[in-house]
């Protein structure tokens, strides 16, 4: 099952789509966020109870080389951990690159955000 996602530039949007996501079933164990700038995500994370995709999602191997990766790649890698393909992935991350947050859902077959 592929990923579903939005992009944002409006944090309040952001926030109103991950309530909308919880009220619809999704549980939070199945959204995720990514953006660029860390310290955005952690507030965003903790005022939305989303997730990070770290080493429980990507495993000890892929965390261990995002060590020695460049922030572009780090996200690429991420997503293509959680199921995105490589061009996917690199297209997300070119809008990341304009300070878009990526709200991803998984396990899911349809959602509206």
């Amino acid at each position: 099952m592929n990923p579903i996602f939005k992009l944002f530039h409006n944090d309040e949007h952001l926030s109103e789509s991950i309530d909308k996501l919880k009220k619809n079933g999704v549980s939070e164990d199945d959204i995720y966020m990514l953006a660029h700038d860390n310290d955005h995500v952690r507030r965003a994370r903790k005022s939305n109870d989303a997730n990070k995709i770290g080493v429980s999602v990507t495993g000890v191997g892929t965390a261990t080389k995002n060590i020695f990766r460049g922030k572009s790649d780090k996200l690429i890698s991420k997503m293509k951990e959680i199921g995105f393909e490589q061009s996917k992935a690199q297209k997300l991350e070119e809008e990341l690159d304009k300070g878009k947050t990526l709200l991803v859902v998984k396990n899911e077959d349809e959602v509206e955000f």
